[in-house]
């Protein structure tokens, strides 16, 4: 008697392969990119300077007329007194500020940078067109 030999059985992969690639597309395409939080809506004063990047030490304090946001959520400014003491005053400072916000109120955020000695603020602007 002859031995029959079988076939062996495998499942094709291309459909399975293609099914992986477009899901991989999907989820590239429909994913949200964090490049910055930003909080407040602001509209910033022009600069013909460079604009800085914010580095994931960096903290980013945004300042509008009637609202402060510390690193993309809103509070008050006791709760920044508060939040500052536990951050190194090594650490750099990006103050996003509207334009119309009053000189007043932009001072009493830097009295309190200056009063637990963050010397390293980088005032944020739009660049010229």
């Amino acid at each position: 008697m002859a031995k029959i030999k079988r076939a062996k059985i495998s499942p094709d992969l291309t459909p399975l392969i293609d099914v992986v690639f477009i899901l991989l597309i999907f989820f590239m395409v429909t994913s949200v990119f964090k490049t910055q939080e930003l909080a407040l809506d602001l509209n910033l004063a022009s600069s013909s300077s460079n604009i800085l990047k914010k580095q994931p030490k960096d903290i980013s304090i945004e300042l509008s007329q009637s609202k402060l946001a510390l690193d993309g959520k809103i509070i008050s400014i006791s709760q920044l007194t508060t939040n500052i003491t536990k951050i190194d005053n090594k650490t750099i400072v990006l103050f996003r500020i509207d334009e119309n916000v009053k000189y007043k109120r932009f001072i009493e955020i830097l009295d309190i940078l200056k009063k637990y000695n963050f010397d390293n603020i980088n005032l944020i602007t739009k660049k010229l067109d």
